[in-house]
């Protein structure tokens, strides 16, 4: 577009018990190898009812392992729902995965992984890889391996440090010691049931598990986990209207031109205190790389007094001007509001296919811009953008249906705790966008998706048949089925995609046409109406006055006034599309874009205060 942006917390790492893996037939010679290879599980994700977890498996001996088979045991309310990357079957609560014909191979020091999302509360236990130990240990015959200690629990939390203890595990020849783990890695073995973990980070979240070791060095399964959060820092709580909900608006680079909507603007309009999260829209893709978008909007405009969220003029000589600088002060002002750098869009979506032929440089190019020494205190994570991964948009992508997850995988990798989200297709059709990738594998390494249920309807069919461009459901007549938020996120969620990791958009603006002679949806069209900087599209704040609500149609506002017909959302239609997002037990929501919405951020309003 320039209108870019067209549609159609820390990780918990639990390193098991494991069982050595070798790539040979035969439990005898699987144990006599056991040292040669190790598996870890990690918990990449956690939603209450469910969890995405991937198991990573290295060749630390000097042969290849030609093929591979993970077995564990789960409890019995804990099921994989879904798995990537390996055949996972199970009998009862014992699950088995095998390499698929691609991964079986694994040259000496290499690794693999295969993730899956699983329902239920439950850890994995008893790991075995092809018949022998999973962490490296020997596997003794006749020899049971430890009990798992009872769950750690945590006192004498300070800003640095915390006492952890637990109950004694259990073994037919005796416990020698046991692995202390933090976060999945181990940083003490001790002989008693307590240990005390100092060089902590004020602020931060831990996860503690721990593991016995027998007198044959064999060990056993690790203990359940307990969270703990150091005290101190200078993290600010989330705000507490709408709880955990993310409340996300995109502030675009280039409305501090034409459009006039700075920074300041989300202070005087009261949206900066109605919002969690801002996407600034947008970073470059090219080469593939990140790049910088508009450097002049970006760090090198000076703002005026009475455009500045301080109240103070930029000099010519200051380190730091432009929206990033205003982005700070509006931070300054507003500490609960994180900031992600969205790369690509409409327009820059091509440079996505450089991108997926190597994600790590990919990956490292946008971590070094993000972090750049000039603004890294601006940003907290960064946004992909890329529309569409192995489909069509401005340009058509053939990456594969693995490169998005790659992608979001490496990116993940270098941002480590950081915010790593996505903007995404909601084509919920049958043979569709959404099918086209593998979000459900993807969702795995991102925070959340920004599901673009926007933009279904316009006047790119100049001649109709008029439809809402945003429908919360179905309806009679729709033009094509398929194209609405609700079979969006079903589909989503039928793929494996965690609810709570999905959030509705809503647009701040209409669609329309020109030529029109029927009120109700359906009407046919001579072309798209006038719009003020783009025909066929208009923000909110104009339409409310020039084109006013003549009904409602799945969920969206629709208006006729002479020969215009628009569709476009009100803080009515919002506050349903909230209820019923609530209803779902979705994310949250976020809107294209600020500059839309009235001068009192009416719509802002309505999203931030329909979220619970």
């Amino acid at each position: 577009m320039r209108f870019t942006h067209r549609a159609a917390a820390g990780f918990a790492t639990l390193l098991l018990p494991l069982a050595g893996l070798v790539g040979l037939s035969g439990h005898a010679q699987a144990a006599a190898d056991a040292a040669t290879a190790t598996a870890t599980f990690t918990k990449t994700s956690d939603w209450g009812t469910g969890f995405g977890g991937q198991w990573t498996i290295k060749n630390t001996g000097s042969a290849a392992i030609s093929s591979w088979t993970v077995e564990w045991d789960f409890p019995s309310d804990t099921k994989v729902t879904s798995a990537w990357d390996a055949t996972v079957t199970n009998s009862g609560t014992h699950w088995t995965a095998k390499n698929v014909g691609w991964n079986g191979s694994i040259a000496p020091g290499a690794s693999v992984s295969f993730g899956f999302n699983g329902s239920g509360p439950g850890s994995p236990s008893g790991c075995k890889l092809n018949g022998g130990s999973c962490d490296g240990a020997p596997t003794v015959p006749g020899d049971t391996p430890p009990s798992a200690p009872g769950t750690p629990t945590a006192s004498s939390v300070t800003d640095t440090s915390v006492k952890l203890s637990w109950t004694a595990a259990t073994d037919d020849k005796g416990v020698k010691n046991y692995d202390v783990l933090r976060d999945g890695k181990k940083v003490a073995t001790v002989t008693t049931t307590s240990y005390t973990d100092t060089g902590l980070s004020a602020g931060t979240d831990y996860s503690y598990t721990v593991q016995a070791r027998d007198t044959a060095d064999q060990t056993g399964p690790v203990s359940g986990s307990v969270a703990v959060r150091t005290t101190g820092g200078t993290t600010t709580p989330p705000p507490t209207d709408g709880g955990s909900k993310v409340k996300l608006g995109y502030f675009t680079e280039w409305g501090i031109y034409g459009r006039n909507y700075n920074v300041k603007n989300l202070v005087t309009s009261g949206s900066a205190s109605k919002i969690t999260h801002i996407n600034y829209a947008f970073g470059n893709v090219t080469g593939g790389k990140c790049a910088i978008g508009d450097s002049y909007a970006d760090y090198d405009k000076a703002f005026t007094a009475d455009q500045s969220v301080s109240g103070v003029a930029d000099t010519w000589d200051q380190p730091l001007r432009g929206n990033f600088n205003q982005l700070r002060q509006l931070k300054a002002k507003y500490p609960n509001i994180k900031v992600l750098w969205s790369f690509g869009g409409w327009t820059w979506s091509g440079g996505f296919a450089d991108a997926a032929k190597n994600p790590a440089a990919f990956a490292q190019s946008c971590y070094d811009l993000v972090h750049d020494a000039r603004w890294a205190d601006v940003f907290d994570g960064i946004d992909i953008d890329w529309e569409y991964p192995n489909a069509c948009g401005l340009t058509c992508d053939t990456s594969g249906p693995a490169a998005f997850r790659n992608l979001m995988s490496a990116l993940r990798a270098k941002f480590g705790k950081e915010l790593v989200t996505a903007a995404v297709t909601a084509d919920g059709s049958a043979g569709g966008k959404i099918e086209a990738t593998d979000y459900a594998g993807a969702s795995q390494y991102v925070d959340w998706y920004n599901v673009m249920t926007y933009d279904f309807f316009g006047a790119w069919d100049a001649k109709g048949p008029t439809a809402p461009h945003s429908p919360l459901t179905s309806y009679t007549g729709i033009p094509k089925d398929g194209f609405t938020t609700a079979d969006a996120m079903a589909k989503f969620k039928a793929q494996g995609v965690p609810a709570n990791k999905l959030l509705i958009g809503i647009g701040f603006y209409g669609r329309g046409w020109t030529g029109v002679t029927q009120d109700a949806p359906g009407g046919t069209a001579t072309g798209a109406a006038s719009g003020t900087y783009e025909a066929g599209i208009e923000d909110y704040k104009v339409l409310k006055n020039s084109c006013p609500v003549t009904g409602t149609v799945a969920g969206t506002a629709y208006a006729h006034c002479g020969s215009n017909w628009w569709s476009y959302d009100t803080p009515a239609t919002i506050k349903s599309k909230m209820a019923w997002a609530n209803s779902q037990g979705l994310g949250g929501a976020f809107f294209w874009e600020f500059s839309g919405d009235t001068s009192d951020g009416e719509l802002v309003n309505a999203l931030s205060s329909g979220l619970s």
